[in-house]
């Protein structure tokens, strides 16, 4: 199920798919033994409003969960060129071969992230993450001795600098394995089938375009909240404008 969620397309085709079976199945019960008494009628629709309630309420509770995760991956990518950026300055209080070399790697580690956000290829993604951790154990080498060799409150800012830099890549990264639970998804789809089926049982007369009505407009909702959630999948993503900005800051500083 995982996977599907990542492709928001395919889950709108699915969701749509079962919801609207679902709906028939009702109608297909109805006709097929009896329809709700004219008796029972009101208590059938308030088990109806309870269903179609809870499942509103579910919608809203995983809209705003999705919506969380989306900010803190817009936020920590501006700590992440934060981080960069104040450490290309602080390189400046490292010996001056030392210096460059910090710069230099710098400017390749942000090429690297720019890379993370819009690439979706995964063996290319695999090169990334492996270049990007190369890249960090030298930048961290090149700081570290420096400081060890001339241990001094301004190579400590360095350090301290370039300690930021890691730190950022590691809530960035943690924050986009941070999606909803596969059990909020499973609730969510169980309810809405439901109460497809309810909707269906409780016509008074067949009518396929008013089955279908409900299940897209459900399946729009969660289609938008996977989108949302998926870092790499749909159409809103988290686009690395400061790690861009800074990149062509840095270029026109050279």
């Amino acid at each position: 199920m995982s996977a599907i969620l990542d492709h928001p397309y395919l889950l709108f085709l699915v969701t749509v798919v079962a919801q609207w079976g679902a709906a028939c199945a009702g109608d297909a019960i109805r006709r097929r033994f009896t329809a709700p008494a004219e008796d029972k009628r009101v208590d059938f629709d308030l088990v109806r409003a309870a269903t179609l309630t809870l499942l509103g309420l579910i919608i809203g509770f995983t809209f705003q969960m999705a919506v969380t995760r989306y900010d803190q991956r817009k936020t920590y990518e501006r700590e992440e060129a934060n981080a960069i950026g104040t450490e290309y300055l602080r390189a400046d209080l490292l010996p001056a071969a030392d210096a460059d070399k910090v710069r230099t790697s710098l400017t390749g580690y942000l090429q690297l992230r720019v890379a993370f956000y819009t690439i979706d290829d995964r063996a290319s993604l695999e090169r990334i993450d492996s270049e990007t951790a190369s890249l960090e154990n030298a930048m961290w080498q090149t700081v570290s001795r420096a400081a060890n060799a001339n241990p001094t409150p301004p190579a400590a800012l360095a350090v301290a600098g370039m300690n930021d830099v890691l730190n950022a890549r590691g809530y960035t990264q943690a924050a986009w394995w941070n999606r909803i639970p596969l059990a909020a998804w499973a609730l969510m789809g169980l309810i809405a089938v439901a109460a497809n089926l309810i909707l269906g049982y409780g016509e008074r007369q067949t009518d396929s375009l008013m089955l279908l009505v409900l299940p897209v407009v459900i399946s729009i909702a969660i289609f938008l909240i996977a989108d949302i959630d998926s870092p790499r999948g749909g159409v809103i993503r988290v686009p690395p404008q400061n790690l861009i900005a800074l990149s062509q800051s840095l270029a026109a500083g050279r």
